[in-house]
């Protein structure tokens, strides 16, 4: 059985929030695109590991988030950027058709994605709104985001629906790109926790397996786990201890998959 790696005390990258040993957020450069990307993550959002708006905004140049909070809410003036049509995504917003994605300018539009649960995200968008243009785009498909339950057919992650506007916007190179970027963190992520069995079919299906085998050879290559040595001392000396009369606990942590 699997193990995972994500221990208590276990160093992770600020940006990604996945343990160093898994970090892959300088592995593929940053996308470049005239769609100007915003994303306005619930604050409970910005702490979660699982959070894809956060990638957004490593992966592609020029993107932002912002934190909407009750408390402290974010101001029109902000975030909208002048002389563009800003389009706010969300399932509710009016569905914009095929034929009109594929003529609009990248240019003259600025994208809203709102990130956080499907409950969080709604209450987000009601604040928000009428900022500009309500939007849905027609997609369809199962959700590659492993890391989260998607509910239901065309329920994507945040960061699969800009990928989607890329590419109904003829950016394909651009869509493919940030698709690596996804991908890769979510098989990272999936490893990090010890989910090999699951990762590995992940993989199967995933661009990165063509795109990425010299990133991928090396992110598999085993390494020393210092800290799983460091806890094996440490249980090593408390049981010595104990024999030797010292304390009687035991450590108990177990040791990852390298």
């Amino acid at each position: 059985m699997s193990r995972s790696v994500v221990l208590s005390g276990t160093e992770r990258c600020e940006r990604c929030m996945l343990p160093l040993r898994w970090c892959v957020c300088d592995a593929v450069e940053p996308v470049r695109s005239d769609l100007r990307a915003d994303i306005l993550l619930h604050t409970r959002e910005q702490w979660r590991p699982t959070s894809t708006g956060k990638l957004i905004e490593r992966a592609l140049a020029g993107a932002r988030t912002h934190i909407h909070s009750r408390t402290v809410p974010i101001g029109r003036e902000t975030l909208v950027e002048p002389g563009r049509a800003l389009w706010i995504l969300h399932p509710r917003g009016a569905m914009i058709p095929t034929e009109q994605l594929a003529v609009t300018d990248p240019a003259g539009v600025q994208v809203l994605l709102i990130d956080g649960s499907w409950g969080e995200a709604s209450r987000v968008v009601t604040a928000v709104e009428h900022w500009g243009r309500l939007v849905r785009l027609p997609l369809s498909g199962e959700s590659r985001y492993w890391l989260r339950e998607q509910q239901g057919e065309g329920n994507l992650s945040t960061v699969e629906t800009l990928i989607g506007l890329l590419e109904l916007m003829g950016r394909r190179e651009e869509a493919g790109k940030l698709r690596l970027h996804f991908e890769l963190h979510v098989y990272a992520a999936l490893r990090s926790r010890g989910r090999k069995a699951l990762a590995a079919e992940y993989l199967s299906g995933s661009p990165i397996r063509n795109a990425l085998p010299t990133l991928l050879e090396r992110l598999h290559e085993r390494r020393p786990n210092t800290e799983s040595e460091a806890r094996r001392g440490m249980a090593r000396g408390e049981r010595w201890g104990r024999i030797a009369g010292g304390p009687a606990r035991e450590a108990t942590e177990e040791e990852g998959p390298r």
